[in-house]
């Protein structure tokens, strides 16, 4: 058994604990291809990839700029943001992103920091399981 102090003011508390379990934090993200097939028969392969490029960059810059406005207390910043990330996500098919993405937005209009806390650490974890996924997908043209 290990004895854990937690500093609480000038005040020391012990718990004594047995075990200390780490949660591992995974989820199966996709992509919709069929939005993908859309893009390409609708824009041609060409431009289809070049949005589908363009669109993970400005995903990626966006989960950082989210990041940034939580760190900074950025509300409205970092709602924009996300509302932003939706748009993107459904552009390319990425839904679970996009849901995500909603639901940091009802974080933040709640006012519910612990939750917003939460959601965004699933919303960077989503976001970059699902920018790998779109990588890795390296035989698969569009």
């Amino acid at each position: 058994m290990r004895k854990v102090a937690l500093a609480v003011g000038a005040k020391i508390r012990g718990e004594i604990v047995e075990q200390i379990v780490l949660l591992r934090q995974h989820e199966r993200v996709y992509l919709d291809t069929s939005r993908l097939e859309e893009l390409v028969l609708q824009l041609g392969a060409v431009n289809a990839e070049d949005i589908v490029c363009r669109a993970l960059e400005e995903l990626a810059a966006r989960l950082a700029q989210t990041e940034r406005c939580w760190r900074a207390e950025a509300w409205l910043e970092m709602r924009k943001s996300a509302r932003s990330l939706i748009a993107i996500a459904e552009q390319v098919g990425m839904q679970l992103l996009a849901r995500v993405a909603r639901d940091v937005m009802r974080c933040i209009d709640d006012h519910d920091e612990t939750a917003l806390a939460a959601t965004l650490s699933r919303l960077l974890r989503i976001g970059e399981l699902s920018l790998s996924e779109v990588w890795e997908m390296q035989d698969i043209t569009i």
